[in-house]
């Protein structure tokens, strides 16, 4: 029998890894085993129901990850989640080290990935923080006041594209650096593009 939910570009993906090979295997074979299918999606394994995005598998040097992307609104009764980063407000991820914590806790893994599939089919929204409770920094008030045209569109980007913005402008120290960083943006901002598009 064939099995349509395994994904061809995944495939080589996990092919070409040098580390964490048998945790994807032993993740994916955990995913299969649900109604989400496969993609490679940002250059990753993503499992999706429908169009939207559910569950990644994700390599980083030191652990292997399973990311869901609402893992905000799991319940965390394991005590398994952690934040995908200091400024991520909506994913999180289970970590692992090696094969035998994955082995060992399936069922575990199989419930939080049942919750992000109920999830997602209850259309549930992560609230993100509105661009207004960011701090923008004062260099980006001073170009707003300037030109209205690039606040209109700092304002309709999406709240996650602002966040990014504002982590960027403001991350330096010196004024002139985050001036620098505002004017080399301001044409994709007006663009009504985010950072990465």
């Amino acid at each position: 029998m064939v099995d349509y939910s395994r994904n061809e570009k995944v495939e080589a993906y996990i092919e070409r890894m040098t580390r964490w090979t048998s945790e994807m295997i032993e993740l994916r074979k955990i995913l299969f085993a649900t109604e989400l299918h496969e993609e490679l999606k940002w250059g990753k394994p993503c499992y999706m129901l429908g169009d939207a995005n559910v569950v990644m598998i994700i390599a980083f040097k030191e652990y292997c990850a399973l990311s869901f992307l609402k893992g905000a609104l799991l319940n965390d009764s394991e005590g398994m989640l952690v934040s995908a980063g200091e400024n991520s407000q909506a994913a999180r991820q289970i970590r692992f080290t090696d094969l035998k914590q994955i082995i060992e806790k399936q069922k575990i893994l199989a419930g939080y990935i049942q919750q992000a599939i109920d999830v997602e089919k209850a259309g549930l929204k992560v609230e993100f923080k509105k661009s207004a409770e960011l701090e923008l920094p004062e260099e980006l008030h001073r170009k707003f006041a300037e030109d209205a045209a690039l606040q209109r569109a700092f304002e309709s980007l999406t709240p996650g594209r602002q966040r990014a913005y504002v982590l960027y402008f403001s991350a330096p120290k010196q004024s002139q650096t985050r001036e620098n960083r505002i004017e080399k943006y301001a044409q994709q901002i007006l663009d009504g593009k985010g950072m990465n598009d």
